[in-house]
């Protein structure tokens, strides 16, 4: 009765496990779509059974031996009264070829087993499609987890025009149509749109109840009161099943057909954010037989499992799951203890994090804390919470700061020590290094006037406590803080802190003492003496296995190199970090050492390439939500003016926005590409395109549209979009016509 939105993809990989397995489940939580993408199969493959296709919804029949009845009843099988009615069904069958689908499984699962077992031992031409919560378990069985609708990032920043290329706002736009004639997407309520469904995790029964809601609220008024989505979604079609006129209801579905075990610990789980892995689950919920028992949620589709790059498998609960768990977990009275041992956890892993960061490790935790990261949030919020645990809260925000940089957040960062630095006792012992540590996250946000009034705070702290260690850590601080202003005493601070951190083993912060003292003595003319403490950095961090470090001091070789000495040094200098950081994906590295490799492209001449690589450095700059850092705005402003007078403004603009429009791969690709286009203005016909790219212009060229391009190379239509957009980035075309043209010239093709 309303248009099937997404799935593209989905169907087409059911229809391929279709023709290869004889039993095909698909599974998933409730309101996820699964009804829905098995009748969509039902209809592509219709044609591959000559005898017919028979749908048998299970959710009325509530006693399993009415199951095999109800079968036969669809299929018309009835035979003698001596048979059983599972010998009439199977005989109806045997010699014939038919796709069952059985929707609704979970909870006759049993017997929907020994049905199904019974039908596929005697009957070769039968093709069971099963749709349930919980997977049939029996021999031949092929999965198919249903996942929720593409969302966009927390961090993408959405036009109208790219609102659609997602699933999720897809299919809000959609319904809402119906409950609003005259809706659509504009770049007023897009984003709105996108948090309401980031907040239901693109489940699409979440999606059309919370669209119910237009017809007394705006998008925004929905999202504000989705702190409480299962009770706010509660406005269901009439003539849809019981369990799916609330979200509510569709979870008390799921949760009836839990153990008790399994009940309790979905509660437990609730304290979770973002995903989560079997030890800690086994420390927080504080269980024996956890595997067994997370292993039922997942099979019943309550927990989604995926595998991490380590091939470590995560877990995760979709947002209303959770909030259904809390409840559950209130009801319980152990919200306070679990909440604990989470909290307990994520301080232990952070202190491990830490404590291991210098090191070979040092990758691993990046991910880990990467994956982590919600929990973490989640730890420190709970801390600042809940009293005399701000102290708590101090430490785990002060930790790994690195990480945060890294991460390019430094703002939040910030953010979490504000709170607990005001929520923590004056006098708490980490009070100073957490002062520190937000001075340096200052820093980098060149907000100097944070810096200065934090080092004070910290100095004023110890003041009278003895401890050479904390002195030098602080007077670090004073360090940064006199690089900023270009103070002249930053050099000799730096000189007498280094000897002090270097005799108590903090190698952290005397590697980032040296990369600060080799930039300021190259600054105040000491060349030689710059360069010499930035490779002092270098090897120093290799010896201690780190790349953070090592690649700061790469980039301050880089920046000295090309303001006063060899460019060809700096150039392998910037290209060994960029290739460091892309393997952590940091928009961090991308945008120091893509700039710096920018820089470089003006001064050997090669202007197009650079003016491309100022648009990537930019795209990634914007990611970190900060302009350029002082170390970089004046070196950046200068050569950018050379390139833009080299090129022209028309010409720089073009190769600018082609490295706008590239994506973090792409830009690295481009950045660290030996052999790229170097020609001053390289002539359109130089224009490469990917091979799926090429394609896909092909498509356009025939006038298909996105949707259309989309299924017919059986990706989704986002897929689809992006590359398109990508296609004319690359081509500094602003219409399909151009694109269309571009590849019909090139293929010899007369253009009207």
């Amino acid at each position: 009765m309303t248009r099937y939105i997404g799935g593209v993809r989905e169907r087409a990989v059911v229809r391929r496990l279709l023709g290869a397995n004889r039993l095909v489940t698909l599974t998933g939580p409730g309101g996820i779509g699964k009804t829905r993408l098995a009748r969509q199969v039902m209809r592509d493959v219709a044609r591959a059974y000559p005898d017919g296709v028979v749908f048998a919804e299970l959710a009325a029949v509530s006693d399993g031996a009415l199951l095999t009845t109800h079968v036969a009843d669809l299929l018309g099988a009835h035979g003698p009264s001596r048979s059983s009615v599972s010998e009439c069904v199977v005989e109806h069958l045997r010699d014939r070829a038919v796709l069952v689908v059985l929707d609704n499984c979970e909870h006759l699962v049993a017997d929907c087993a020994r049905l199904v077992h019974a039908i596929l031992a005697e009957c070769s031409r039968v093709v069971v499609l099963g749709t349930s919560r919980h997977s049939l378990g029996i021999a031949g069985e092929q999965q198919f987890p249903v996942l929720p609708l593409q969302v966009p990032g927390a961090d993408v920043v959405l036009t109208s025009d790219e609102a659609g290329c997602y699933e999720a706002i897809e299919l809000f736009a959609d319904r809402a149509v119906a409950v609003q004639p005259g809706f659509r997407i504009t770049d007023g309520n897009c984003a709105d749109i996108a948090r309401l469904c980031r907040r239901l995790d693109g489940v699409p029964l979440a999606i059309e109840m919370a669209v119910a809601r237009l017809r007394t609220l705006t998008p925004r008024q929905i999202t504000e009161r989705m702190d409480h989505c299962l009770t706010l979604l509660t406005t269901g079609r009439r003539t849809a099943p019981p369990r799916q006129r609330s979200l509510r209801a569709t979870l008390d579905w799921s949760y009836a057909l839990c153990s008790d075990d399994e009940q309790r610990l979905w509660a437990h789980l609730s304290v979770f954010a973002g995903s989560f892995d079997l030890p800690a689950v086994e420390h927080v919920c504080a269980t024996g037989d956890a595997v067994d028992t997370i292993d039922g949620l997942v099979d019943k589709s309550v927990v989604l499992s995926e595998t991490g790059r380590d091939e470590g498998v995560r877990y995760r609960l979709l947002e209303p799951v959770r909030e259904y768990g809390h409840e559950r977990l209130l009801l319980l009275a152990t919200r306070e203890s679990a909440a604990r041992r989470h909290r307990d956890w994520y301080d232990q892993l952070t202190a491990r994090a830490d404590a291991e960061w210098l090191g070979p490790r040092q990758s691993a935790w990046w991910h880990r804390l990467w994956q982590e990261h919600a929990n973490v949030r989640a730890a420190v919020r709970w801390s600042l919470s809940e009293p005399g645990e701000a102290g708590v809260a101090l430490r785990m925000a002060a930790r790994v700061e690195e990480y945060w940089t890294l991460r390019g957040a430094h703002a939040e960062a910030r953010l979490w020590l504000d709170r607990a630095l005001a929520a923590a006792p004056p006098d708490h012992p980490d009070r100073p290094l957490a002062l520190v540590t937000a001075a340096a996250h200052s820093w980098w946000l060149s907000d100097l006037p944070a810096v200065s009034h934090r080092v004070a705070e910290a100095e004023s702290l110890i003041v009278h406590v003895d401890d050479e260690l904390l002195h030098a850590r602080v007077a670090y601080a004073r360090v940064l803080e006199a690089q900023a202003q270009r103070d002249a005493r930053c050099r000799e601070i730096a000189t007498g802190v280094l000897p002090v951190l270097r005799r108590h083993g903090d190698h952290r912060r005397t590697l980032r003492t040296l990369t600060i003292l080799g930039g300021v003595e190259a600054y105040l003319g000491d060349i030689g003496a710059g360069r010499a403490r930035l490779r002092d950095a270098v090897a120093f961090a290799q010896d201690h296995a780190d790349r953070y470090y090592r690649d700061i001091a790469l980039f301050g070789l880089a920046l000295i190199e090309t303001q006063f000495g060899d460019v060809d040094t700096a150039a392998d200098a910037a290209r060994t970090a960029l290739a460091s950081t892309s393997a952590l994906d940091s928009r961090f590295g991308d945008a120091f050492h893509i700039e710096a490799l920018a820089w470089i492209a003006t001064l050997q001449g090669h202007h197009w390439r650079a003016a491309t690589l100022y648009g990537a450095a930019a795209t990634a700059w914007e990611s970190l939500g900060s302009a350029h850092t002082p170390l970089v705005a004046r070196p950046h402003q200068h050569h950018l003016d050379d390139t833009r007078r080299a090129l022209g403004s028309p010409a720089f603009d073009r190769a600018y926005t082609a490295g706008h429009g590239f994506t973090a791969t792409e830009a690295r690709q481009y950045a660290l590409e030996e052999n790229a286009d170097t020609s001053p203005d390289p002539p359109e016909e130089t224009v490469r395109l990917t091979q799926r790219q090429h394609e896909i212009a092909e498509l356009v060229a025939q006038g298909l549209s996105n949707r259309e391009i989309a299924a017919r190379l059986v990706i989704s239509v986002r897929t689809a979009e992006t590359h398109v957009r990508h296609i004319m980035t690359r081509l500094g075309a602003t219409t399909r016509t151009q694109v269309a043209t571009w590849y019909l010239t090139r293929s010899g093709t007369p253009v009207n």
